[in-house]
């Protein structure tokens, strides 16, 4: 009996050993089954949530500016010097007192009808953007308008010109050559010409010498401020904000136009990488549904949300054709006949003979240009018949004539 016990038991621990490997194999090989699932399971899901994200999804920068965050624009008056006959004439009475005043204020003194003659000067107007964030000393260009009667601008130096703001302080100086892009020459009988000769551009001509405050981040707050002005769309920018930021507190909206953002703790010393974290989140436009007409050109764009009601649609040209001639009329031989002249009149209509498209409710933007395409109507036809669908109120969309 012990010695049939002891076999028992040493191999009851064989048999123990043995399957518990067994086990642990089938366990790990479970357990790896189970991980890679999981790993699948994952792939999908972020598949899943990749491809969920719409293909006309843009970022918050290309649709939204940071509130305060603009241009401002400065202009000045100025002369430009060095022109080869080309600058003002007699007739700009303004460019002669300037020149007089400036050469005043240089230690010369001389009057308008001294310097009448002079054909290489030209009065101009001087306009720039002022860019958000410019600091002192960084240069701008700058875009040179004559306002008198010059005939060409180039070869010419701007002379020192202030460049003030709406409020009347100065922010900036030009001074430099100018770059028109063009020319113009002729003679007597012809000329030919370029482009504009009488504007021009001075490349980095302006020196920032006072910088505009831009304070975009009062109070722990900043706004966004859409480009177009929708509620859809700024629903889906605050929610895009809160859901990246996990907080659905930040981000709030007020109107159609705004978003406002409470700045994190942990973004209060770092604002700027908040905001380009933000301008980076993608988000779905939305838009109303609508039909812009630009009848000169004879233009036509449709929204992709456009929808018509039920409707039937029958489009065709009449046209009539009137021509005017003149017949001789020969009287007969020995007869006492005079040769008259006839007026004939020769008249033709044509119209043309259309099928009556119909057009069922809720049909697309491609519906509708397969249709109309259809009845081979013109774009210009095309305009009038937008019209006459909206005049008769199945048009599910906005008609803009610009």
């Amino acid at each position: 009996m012990i010695y049939e016990s002891k076999w028992l038991y040493s191999d009851k621990s064989f048999f123990m050993n043995k399957f518990g490997k067994v086990n642990q194999m089938k366990t790990n090989f479970l357990l790896s089954r189970k991980i890679n699932g999981i790993a699948k399971i994952g792939l999908v899901l972020l598949l899943i949530l990749i491809f969920a994200i719409p293909s006309y999804a843009v970022r918050i920068k290309d649709i939204a500016d940071i509130k305060g965050v603009r241009q401002n624009q400065l202009v000045g008056y100025g002369l430009v010097v060095g022109l080869d006959g080309t600058g003002d004439g007699k007739d700009s009475k303004f460019t002669f007192e300037s020149m007089a005043s400036m050469l005043e204020k240089m230690g010369v003194t001389v009057t308008a009808k001294d310097i009448e003659k002079v054909e290489n000067v030209a009065a101009v107007m001087v306009t720039a953007n002022l860019p958000p964030f410019v600091k002192m000393g960084s240069r701008i260009d700058v875009v040179v308008s004559s306002i008198g009667d010059a005939e060409s601008l180039y070869g010419g130096t701007l002379l020192l010109t202030p460049l003030m703001a709406s409020d009347g302080q100065v922010y900036s100086v030009a001074q430099g050559p100018i770059i028109i892009g063009g020319f113009s020459a002729g003679g007597a009988q012809a000329q030919v010409q370029k482009n504009f000769p009488t504007v021009g551009r001075v490349v980095d001509g302006a020196l920032i010498e006072k910088e505009i405050p831009s304070d975009f981040s009062k109070g722990g707050l900043f706004s966004l401020s859409l480009h177009n002005p929708d509620f859809t769309t700024a629903s889906r920018v605050a929610e895009a904000i809160n859901i990246a930021l996990s907080d659905y507190t930040l981000a709030k909206t007020h109107d159609a136009g705004s978003i406002e953002v409470t700045v994190p703790e942990k973004y209060s010393e770092n604002i700027v990488g908040l905001i380009t974290f933000i301008e980076g989140l993608q988000v779905a436009v939305d838009s109303t549904s609508k039909v812009v007409i630009n009848e000169r050109t004879g233009t036509v764009v449709m929204g992709n949300n456009v929808r018509i009601s039920t409707i039937a649609i029958a489009h065709g040209n009449l046209s009539i054709e009137i021509k005017e001639s003149e017949e001789v009329s020969q009287p007969l031989p020995f007869s006492q006949g005079e040769t008259v002249i006839v007026p004939e009149t020769e008249i033709s209509v044509k119209e043309e003979k259309n099928k009556l498209l119909l057009l069922r409710s809720g049909a697309s933007i491609g519906d509708v240009v397969r249709g109309l395409n259809s009845l081979g109507v013109s774009p210009r036809d095309l305009i009038t018949i937008f019209q006459a669908i909206k005049a008769a109120g199945a048009l599910q969309a906005k008609l803009e004539v610009i």
